[in-house]
């Protein structure tokens, strides 16, 4: 079973609540009710599906119970809502497949993945990792984050994945917006802006959603900036993008989980809290800047 899915729409990478628990990894557990909520929150707010397991998501810091109750709870509050696209990132292509399999089984409707992490797989080694994961029989969504994996997914590579048949798009990450162009030229594959902040310069050129960060805090207005750029109503999208995009340069930053967490609580809609380490706290002066982003963004949408 491959199928395809359909992409239109605003895919938000979710963050996971944790609550204080001694007896948990570094004393922080994952609150489950919580982000449950916040899931039913985000398809509230019109959003397509969600994407649990991403580096958002922090699954590189849950242990291997958590990193699947996450899926089935994500799951059960889309509740048939919007689509599931799980993270089935690996150190190997063993390891992906096995998350893709877990994931299928408890009832996502696709997977994202990532090339081998930890590891700076060559072409070769990047295309067999695609097909193993493939055999799990959902649909991937490859993942071009050249920054974390130091492998960078090149259009002439995306269009060898997209040779396999359950590779039905890519979520691009490079930040160079002249790729979309290229992609499609070399291949048939939805091209997902996959950086907040060049959302509308890579849907002027072709993308066809977004699987986004930043959503997770403003999930009514990514819903009506995505819906402008579908329909081609560009004025009207570049005017909402500027008043949004400042504060969305901070999902293509280091600190990224920590920023979106922090502008969450300040949106008041839905619950940020804490990371888990290796994620430390923002400092003083970061912490002063998202704030400030935030902020300026909350007025100038108050003022609309």
């Amino acid at each position: 079973m491959t199928g395809t899915m359909d992409l239109g729409g605003v895919i938000v990478a979710t963050t996971l609540a944790f609550r204080e628990d001694d007896s948990a990894p570094a004393g922080l557990a994952v609150d489950y009710d919580r982000f449950a909520e916040h899931v039913d929150f985000l398809m509230r707010n019109g959003c397509r599906g969600v994407g649990p397991n991403g580096s958002l998501g922090e699954y590189s810091s849950l242990t291997d119970e958590e990193r699947r109750r996450v899926i089935q709870v994500a799951v059960e509050a889309v509740d048939g809502r919007g689509i599931v696209v799980a993270g089935a990132h690996g150190v190997g292509s063993h390891q992906a497949r096995k998350w893709a399999e877990l994931a299928r089984e408890d009832g996502a409707d696709g997977v994202l993945l990532l090339p081998p992490t930890l590891y700076r797989a060559n072409e070769g080694e990047v295309i067999a990792h695609y097909e193993e994961v493939a055999k799990a029989g959902l649909p991937i969504m490859a993942y071009n984050n050249p920054f974390d994996t130091k492998v960078d997914l090149v259009p002439s590579l995306v269009a060898k994945l997209a040779e396999i048949p359950e590779v039905v798009a890519i979520k691009e990450f490079s930040g160079d917006v002249r790729r979309v162009y290229e992609i499609r030229e070399l291949c048939d594959i939805d091209v997902i802006a996959g950086a907040d902040d060049v959302l509308f310069e890579l849907m002027v050129n072709g993308a066809v959603g977004w699987f986004a960060g930043y959503p997770n805090a403003f999930p009514r207005e990514a819903v009506e900036l995505y819906d402008l750029c579908a329909s081609g109503d560009w004025h009207e999208a570049k005017a909402l993008y500027e008043q949004l995009v400042a504060v969305f340069r901070w999902d293509s930053r280091t600190e990224f989980v920590q920023a979106i967490k922090l502008s969450m609580d300040l949106c008041g809609n839905s619950y940020g809290g804490p990371t888990r380490p290796p994620r430390g706290p923002l400092s003083a002066e970061q912490r002063a800047q998202v704030t400030a982003d935030t902020e300026r963004a909350l007025a100038a949408l108050a003022a609309r």
